[in-house]
């Protein structure tokens, strides 16, 4: 699937077309997105659900899976995180601290209004669980599905990219003071211990 114009196959792993993503989706207000705050506080906190593994092959490519493998080497197996590198890193290799991106799905429905653009995001995991800074510092473990991935320092902030799919409100509400507390755009982590992961999966915090 090439997100740059596509609607998501209901076939888990099937490519998304090229027609739904250039459509004419209304970006919401900063009052709108302050309105659905209350929601997303209420997260669970100490165990959710996974409700959506999406697989990046390329760049601007998305893969919507029903289960995955977690690698220590790879990350998500499959996704183009290691051949891809960073910026980050002095020598342009993949960043460990930047393997697997988890994503709110509450904060996605409020942004994305429908689900097939959830994937729009590019982060790979969407769990139903409170991802902010209190309630997950760095270091702290999560076990999703057989595998165990480790929460990250590094900051998950909103790009012009996420402005295009989403709306500029949307990068201003994310990046400002409060979006980074809570890790409305997202969040960074490792795996610690490769594993099996699919839909409905508990994620728990260790």
């Amino acid at each position: 699937m090439n997100i740059r114009g596509a609607r998501p196959s209901l076939v888990a792993g099937a490519p998304i077309s090229e027609e739904f993503i250039l459509a004419e989706v209304r970006h919401l207000t900063r009052e709108a997105l302050e309105a659905g705050l209350a929601e997303i506080r209420q997260s669970p906190r100490e165990e959710g659900v996974l409700a959506m593994i999406v697989r990046r092959p390329g760049e601007d490519e998305r893969e919507e899976l029903a289960s995955g493998e977690l690698s220590l080497v790879e990350g998500l197996v499959g996704d183009d995180w290691k051949a891809r590198g960073s910026r980050r890193t002095a020598d342009g290799s993949a960043h460990p601290d930047m393997q697997i991106t988890l994503m709110n799905t509450r904060l996605i429905t409020l942004l994305a209004q429908e689900k097939e653009r959830w994937p729009l995001a590019g982060d790979q995991l969407y769990v139903d669980l409170d991802l902010s800074e209190a309630n997950l510092p760095a270091g702290t473990q999560l076990a999703v599905g057989t595998a165990v991935v480790a929460v990250t320092a590094m900051p998950h902030t909103g790009c012009k990219k996420f402005a295009t799919r989403f709306g500029v409100e949307a990068v201003r509400f994310v990046n400002s003071g409060e979006g980074k507390s809570l890790r409305l755009r997202g969040m960074y982590a490792r795996v610690v211990q490769p594993g099996l992961i699919g839909i409905g999966d508990k994620v728990r915090k260790l």
